[in-house]
């Protein structure tokens, strides 16, 4: 079993109490939180190594480095094959900096997009920006609906209702 999936059954287990999965999720987050600083405080800094490697840089076990892998691939410039790694496997942190800050108002992860490091890497008004970027990827846009009377979209020429609207 890889890393990765051995990481998903753990945190999204069904079989977990409820309060022991809170709890599990709030290390979790505090640990992330911790990562993210230390990255973001030399974001030109490309970190890379093996997972077990990484785990012990940053003090986690190699379980949670998985998980923290699975958040970030999305971000970085080169995803990591985190669906078949193990701990010998190496993987790289250089991320797209404005792709993950996007990632983080998409996961609602305020705790991370409003970590102060963000004000060393973009000033407010590109961060504002970013925001609302993030913030329109999941709009969904309906188009104009179509009358009854309307000429056909398929373009036979006939009215809607007389015929794909039957």
């Amino acid at each position: 079993m890889s890393l990765l999936q051995e990481w998903r059954d753990v945190a999204y287990s069904q079989e977990t109490d409820k309060k022991v999965l809170e709890k599990f999720w709030s290390d979790y987050f505090l640990t992330e939180k911790g990562i993210y600083e230390q990255l973001l405080a030399a974001p030109e800094e490309e970190v890379s190594g093996t997972v077990k490697e990484l785990a012990e840089k940053y003090d986690i076990a190699v379980l949670t480095m998985a998980g923290f892998l699975d958040g970030i691939n999305d971000s970085l410039k080169q995803p990591n094959p985190i669906e078949e790694m193990d701990e010998n496997t190496v993987v790289s942190l250089a991320f797209d900096k404005e792709r993950l800050y996007k990632n983080m108002v998409d996961a609602k992860a305020d705790w991370l997009y409003n970590l102060p490091a963000w004000e060393e890497i973009f000033d407010e008004e590109k961060r504002k920006e970013l925001y609302r970027e993030a913030k329109k990827m999941n709009t969904v846009v309906k188009g104009k609906k179509i009358g009854r009377n309307d000429p056909c979209p398929c373009g036979s020429g006939k009215k809607y209702k007389k015929c794909c609207g039957r």
